[in-house]
């Protein structure tokens, strides 16, 4: 669980960030959960977004990919989550 003083830091380091995964009318996949898991351990702070042909609730969706993953939803703009989990590398310094 981050403290509101890290989701701030999270934000202001994921602003500039793209969505590098997509959900599409299919929904989450393993497949997806299992690159979301890569991307997390090489990264940490990553973005997803839901397409608009996506017709599952993105509250639901992103819950799943939540806990699937197993990571933080530090914020979630329209469309897009910003998910954060700490990697073995330990890339971010939280505060």
């Amino acid at each position: 669980m981050l403290t509101n003083k890290q989701k701030k830091y999270l934000k202001q380091l994921g602003h500039h960030l793209k969505p590098i995964f997509q959900v599409g009318k299919d929904g989450v996949t393993s497949h997806q959960i299992e690159g979301i898991l890569q991307a997390l351990e090489a990264r940490e702070l990553i973005k997803v977004k839901i397409l608009d042909n996506c017709t599952e609730d993105k509250a639901v969706i992103f819950n799943e990919i939540h806990l699937r993953a197993h990571c933080d939803i530090v914020q979630i703009i329209g469309r897009t989550a910003l998910l954060y989990r700490p990697s073995e590398a330990k890339i971010i310094s939280l505060p």
